[in-house]
């Protein structure tokens, strides 16, 4: 029975690729495909399930693959932390692609062309999926190789001018990410003679202090850019924002987190007597703190969110950097909520594009009345990111703040503050764009933009009913700062000449889009409850998170798992 069940461990990777030829294959049966990638996805998510039970109850499953004697061969490794993080990004990615087939995006060639999306979907499924299992650190770099090629395919969708820029610069990070990978597995191999995972928790505690500290800061730099680590995050907010609603949404959700999983693993499994921790607390004080200024300072949703992303990504870390077993259940709990949450908030920003035509602030207003059950979709997981009791939010930073309080140590407790300051802040965030786009009418998102001055222009700080000031080139308005991009925006808007409206005069010219379908709304709200499940269950939930952490704390579950207690 155990043979039997390790026999599943490879098939989230095998599946999606072998549902990505046949995809391939049936370019043109649209209906063909969907069915395929479907079957598919599901599939991903039974086997990602009784992977879990499995990790839990029986320990760590282990494939070797290849035929090959161990630790020769490439072994794919299911513990509780990887089956955790393939459930949770199984069910992610399948319904963000029920979205995509909502949306049109498997049926439009314009957008999409069918006999692109089907496949380049599911090849990137595969590369998480390795990512999670993968047992050495070359198989890794194959996970994050597929990932790239994958992620600039659907980065730019359409062809369009915004997101050939994006996807080029977020392809040339990722490539020079890519080459220091190389350079540190080399470097590794060079020093240990292997890059099994199991054998270097082995080796590498043998090298000298000077050599595995050189190792570590290779490997870190590397996983920091992929987990868009500050200052290595400069290029997310210009890369996200511009692609399709389902594509931002599952890289939100999903790509930067297997980012943080691998420094999670290395952290743990390669070196858990880190002299770097406190280098990772400065850097997750730092994430969280910049991120979400930047959050609180944008004029448009998906660029707030884009932010808030990087902010919170250092929580995470923070847990990370604790290194203690509640730190490590706190970050492990918080990767698991934190995918379900952002990646539902940025499938909602779709739905408030594809009903509004937009999603900048200068635009929008009145969406509360408009579209009730879009506002409920919004509100839940905003209110559930900045951390409001009792949702899964308020409960993983409160673990990880007593984590960090229990720590005691000075930059612990200054990590703290950072984090109660960025949950704030967040709230302000999120809070701020439900006043606007859904509280306040569209007569008076229309005035605003009306009373904005041009681009270069002084502002009109004696205006009747808008209080403007101008400072350092930005109009800030009722707390939004709008840059001169949007006073540009602005300018078309109030030109005749221009296509360019917002909501007043679409609603106005009854020109407003369709209602949204429910084949795009029913995903959103699945996935909008899933992370409410996660408050639901939080006690066992965190009870796993604590095996889990005592596990990779231990190291030897994952090793004997491998190596079956044999050589180094």
């Amino acid at each position: 029975m155990s043979n039997a069940m390790t026999l599943l461990v490879p098939l989230p990777v095998i599946l999606p690729l072998l549902g990505a030829g046949a995809a391939l294959m049936l370019s043109g049966r649209p209906r063909a495909q969907r069915t395929v990638s479907l079957s598919v996805l599901t599939a991903v998510v039974a086997i990602a399930a009784v992977l879990l039970v499995r990790a839990d109850q029986h320990g760590p499953q282990v494939a070797w693959l290849g035929a090959w004697t161990p630790p020769l061969g490439i072994s794919l490794v299911a513990d509780r932390l990887s089956a955790l993080m393939l459930l949770v990004s199984a069910v992610v990615t399948l319904l963000v692609f029920a979205y995509s087939v909502g949306q049109g995006m498997t049926g439009d060639a314009r957008e999409a062309p069918v006999s692109i999306y089907h496949p380049t979907f599911l090849v990137l499924v595969a590369g998480v999926s390795n990512a999670f299992l993968a047992g050495d650190l070359f198989n890794l770099f194959v996970s994050f190789e597929m990932l790239l090629f994958a992620s600039y395919v659907l980065l730019t969708l359409g062809g369009t001018a915004t997101r050939i820029r994006a996807g080029t610069i977020y392809v040339v990070v990722n490539m020079l990410s890519s080459s220091l990978f190389l350079i540190s597995i080399a470097a590794v191999y060079a020093a240990t003679g292997s890059l099994n995972l199991a054998q270097l928790a082995q080796r590498i505690e043998e090298l000298p202090d000077a050599v595995s500290l050189t190792l570590q800061l290779l490997l870190l730099v590397t996983f920091s850019v992929k987990a868009a680590v500050f200052p290595l995050s400069l290029w997310l907010p210009d890369s996200y924002p511009t692609a399709p609603a389902p594509v931002t949404a599952v890289f939100a959700g999903l790509l930067t987190k297997v980012g943080v999983y691998a420094i999670l693993r290395m952290q743990t499994l390669l070196f858990p007597d880190s002299p770097l921790t406190d280098l990772l607390l400065w850097a997750a004080l730092v994430t969280m703190v910049i991120g979400i200024l930047g959050a609180v300072a944008q004029s448009d949703i998906k660029r707030m969110l884009s932010f808030t992303l990087v902010s919170h990504i250092g929580y995470m870390i923070f847990g990370i950097g604790l290194a203690t077993e509640a730190g490590i259940s706190g970050a492990v709990f918080y990767v698991a909520h934190h995918i379900t949450i952002q990646t539902a908030l940025f499938l909602v920003v779709g739905l408030i594009e594809r009903r509004a035509g937009s999603t900048a602030l200068l635009r929008l207003g009145g969406l509360a009345r408009l579209a009730p059950v879009l506002g409920i979709l919004f509100f839940v997981p905003a209110m559930n990111l900045a951390g409001i009791p009792p949702m899964s939010g308020f409960l993983g930073k409160v673990g990880l703040l007593q984590a960090g309080l229990e720590a005691g140590t000075p930059l612990a407790v200054a990590l703290v503050a950072g984090g109660v300051v960025t949950s704030l802040l967040t709230l302000y965030a999120v809070a701020k764009t439900w006043t606007i786009a859904f509280w306040r009418t569209p007569e008076q998102a229309h005035e605003t933009a009306q009373a904005l001055p041009n681009p270069g222009e002084e502002a009109d700080t004696q205006h009747p009913s808008v209080t403007m000031v101008r400072h350092r080139g930005h109009v800030h308005v009722g707390g939004t700062a709008y840059a001169p991009f949007d006073l540009e925006a602005a300018r078309r808007v109030r030109d005749d000449d221009e296509p360019d409206r917002d909501l007043y005069q679409l609603l106005r010219d009854d020109q407003l889009p369709d209602r949204l379908p429910p084949s795009m709304v029913l995903p959103t709200a699945a996935l909008v409850a899933f992370s409410l499940a996660f408050t639901l269950v939080a006690g066992p939930l965190f009870g796993y998170t604590d095996r889990t952490a005592k596990d990779l704390l231990q190291r030897s579950p994952y090793v004997d798992a491998v190596l079956g207690g044999g050589s180094r």
